[in-house]
């Protein structure tokens, strides 16, 4: 591999960017006007199903599962491929232009919400729910909520990037990127050894997050690296995905605002609970 030497003021190469390189760019900001839609739920998520925006929608599902009526909620697609996240519209509610964003109606004034985190934990806090009410439980799973926001930028920007959708394959990126990952993967797998979840013994909205990358890592459902990463040796780990992939409310929350994959694994918008009842119908052939 030829040595790189930066130049003295880096500049901006919209060609040099891989597979994302129509919508990455070093601006912030609109690009053009486009109102976001509005549903009768007093949740409005607009969002991709990505590993960021799973974790929405599984927390949804779950909370509407436990009997939480009020966390009823529409989910409308924003298609990044096509840079809807910078519409006018998505940038009003999360300036930083990525998904997911949650317009929180439920109060005398709209609230909007962004970072994946932090609408995990305005949800759970609001409905007293998938969060510890004991502070030193609250304390650990949001200690592991924020472990999961700042390691899976070196799953996704990181191994991810370099490993499946660089333009040219370097040893050395995917190499120091595996690596972490699979540091990454042993902390879950040691913090798993002697508890069912994440935080302790109840399933919270810190195994929520992290199952939204590193479980579906494992399960073979991201970057196709599974074999690479050896993830059969992280068997705690292992355990602990299939347990959470097998829960109702996480099959429906990963079904919403995908596109790809399965046909019968995607709901495009979700506005209702029947909709996941029609998709059933339509795999039966019903």
């Amino acid at each position: 591999m030829a040595d790189y030497t930066p130049p003295k003021i880096w500049t901006w190469d919209a060609q040099n960017g891989g597979q994302f390189a129509s919508i990455n760019r070093p601006i912030a900001g609109p690009t053009h006007d486009k109102e976001l839609p509005v549903g009768k739920h007093p949740f409005q998520l607009y969002s991709l199903a990505t590993p960021n925006g799973v974790k929405v929608t599984v927390l949804l599902e779950e909370l509407l599962a436990a009997g939480h009526k009020g966390a009823e909620y529409d989910a409308w697609l924003i298609k990044i491929g096509d840079g809807d996240q910078f519409g006018s519209g998505f940038v009003a509610v999360n300036p930083n232009s990525k998904i997911p964003a949650l317009m929180d109606h439920s109060g005398a004034k709209p609230v909007r919400v962004f970072e994946s985190g932090s609408i995990l934990l305005h949800l759970a806090e609001k409905f007293g729910a998938f969060i510890p009410s004991d502070p030193e439980g609250r304390a650990e799973c949001l200690n592991w909520l924020f472990w999961q926001m700042g390691s899976a930028p070196y799953l996704g920007g990181g191994f991810g990037h370099f490993y499946a959708y660089a333009p040219e394959k370097f040893e050395y990126p995917i190499n120091r990127f595996a690596m972490e990952v699979k540091r990454q993967l042993d902390v879950l797998d040691r913090q798993l050894a002697e508890r069912d979840y994440i935080a302790g013994d109840s399933y919270s909205i810190a195994d929520i997050a992290i199952w939204a990358w590193y479980g579906q890592l494992v399960l073979g459902r991201q970057y196709d690296a599974a074999e690479f990463l050896d993830v059969t040796s992280y068997k705690n780990v292992l355990e602990w995905a299939e347990r959470i992939d097998a829960r109702p409310a996480v099959q429906r929350g990963r079904m919403v605002n995908k596109t790809n994959g399965s046909p019968d694994m995607q709901l495009h918008e979700r506005h209702d609970a029947d909709d996941f009842k029609t998709k059933t119908q339509d795999k039966m052939g019903g």
